[in-house]
């Protein structure tokens, strides 16, 4: 636990060393990178976090997803528990949880075949992930085994190794603005 605790100290602090110039060029290589996969391309629904605090920007991944004829959705913290919203404008978006932006409301969706795009605060290439502690994204993904995970992230949050347990449900691809990582390769 205090191995996670630092390496979140290190990320937080490395994401304010970075300009909004450089955190939206980033995210936009992200986007790109992410829209050319065929999980993107085959999905018909898009679980999407909206970003807060120099995460990669999901915004474009979304909209790409709109343009595409996808049904979008993001999450919203309810006690102790993440359910996603239908998302089909950022107007209906407002700060929640921790100041994190979340559907103000609208209709909850149960989709078990989509793609997540998951947050995280540091990575390895083994697709392991420290997240931000809540463990919200574990117990949701714990009760939807068979939607794929797709983690964003900037390179900085690459480290050769984070340390895991046993309830941690990793990404499937860890997608950086210059890398993919794919589990077991």
């Amino acid at each position: 636990m205090e191995e996670k605790r630092l390496i979140r100290k290190q990320v937080f602090a490395a994401r304010k060393q970075y300009s909004d110039g450089e955190i939206e060029a980033w995210s936009r290589q992200i986007t790109d990178l992410v829209t050319k996969t065929s999980e993107f391309s085959t999905a018909r629904q898009i679980m999407a976090y909206a970003d807060y605090n120099h995460e990669v920007i999901t915004r474009y991944i979304i909209e790409e997803a709109w343009k595409q004829g996808k049904e979008t959705a993001v999450p919203k913290v309810v006690g102790k528990d993440m359910l996603f919203y239908r998302l089909t404008d950022f107007s209906q978006l407002e700060p929640g949880y921790f100041g994190i932006p979340e559907p103000v409301q609208g209709e909850t969706v149960e989709w078990e075949d989509a793609l997540m795009i998951m947050p995280g605060v540091a990575f390895d290439p083994q697709n392991h992930r420290v997240g931000y502690g809540g463990g919200f994204y574990d117990r949701f993904l714990e009760k939807h085994p068979h939607i794929f995970r797709l983690a964003v992230a900037f390179d900085f949050q690459m480290f050769e190794q984070v340390p895991t347990e046993s309830t941690d449900i990793c990404p499937q691809m860890i997608v950086t603005q210059s890398k993919i990582y794919t589990a077991g390769h």
